[in-house]
């Protein structure tokens, strides 16, 4: 997707456990389709999608 978020690096392995570095993969493992929406709603709607295809 064309919103990818940077991973960054440390030095302390407690900040990898932070919520915000643990999304980075997940996000950035989206397709350009559920990301680049121009609405709310809809970007719910295919994210809704995405997520029910891992499980």
């Amino acid at each position: 997707n064309g919103f990818k978020l940077k991973d960054g690096k440390f030095r302390l392995h407690i900040r990898k456990k932070f919520f915000t570095m643990r999304v980075v993969r997940h996000w950035n493992r989206l397709s350009k389709e559920v990301v680049a929406v121009l609405s709310l709603e809809v970007f719910k709607v295919r994210l809704d999608g995405a997520l029910s295809n891992l499980v």
